[in-house]
């Protein structure tokens, strides 16, 4: 198999406030869009974001209704402290405080206006490594 590219598709009732949340802070660009969709692209990621409106048809039926909840964005960057700090500088809001896990994940997450979970996280060395 060829993958060539990756996208995750989120349901949420404000597709615009995404978009523009994912485009402002996180460098997003629009690739597509239609009323109820928008697809976004970043030249620098290898993740592509679909947003559809809840209620949009071109989902099945059983899951027009359902909204994105339950999973968590991931990007892995490098400076994590220096995004925490832009992001904050920006105004937006630091939803879970930057820490460290003893597995060596340094990681905080935001949150975006529909209540999308993004995460920001960078791999360490932990401190108790031989």
């Amino acid at each position: 198999m060829n993958i060539t590219a990756s996208a995750l598709s989120l349901t949420v009732d404000d597709v615009a406030a995404s978009r523009d949340f994912f485009m402002t802070h996180f460098g997003y660009a629009v690739a597509m869009e239609a009323d109820g969709f928008v697809s976004l692209s970043h030249q620098d990621a290898a993740l592509n974001l679909v947003l559809l409106r809840r209620g949009i048809e071109v989902l099945p039926p059983e899951q027009r209704d359902r909204c994105a909840s339950g999973l968590i964005v991931a990007f892995t960057v490098t400076d994590l402290d220096a995004q925490e700090r832009r992001l904050r500088a920006e105004g937006v809001e630091i939803t879970m405080p930057l820490r460290e896990e003893p597995w060596g994940e340094r990681l905080f997450q935001v949150t975006d206006p529909n209540g999308v979970v993004v995460e920001l996280l960078e791999w360490v060395t932990p401190a108790d490594a031989s």
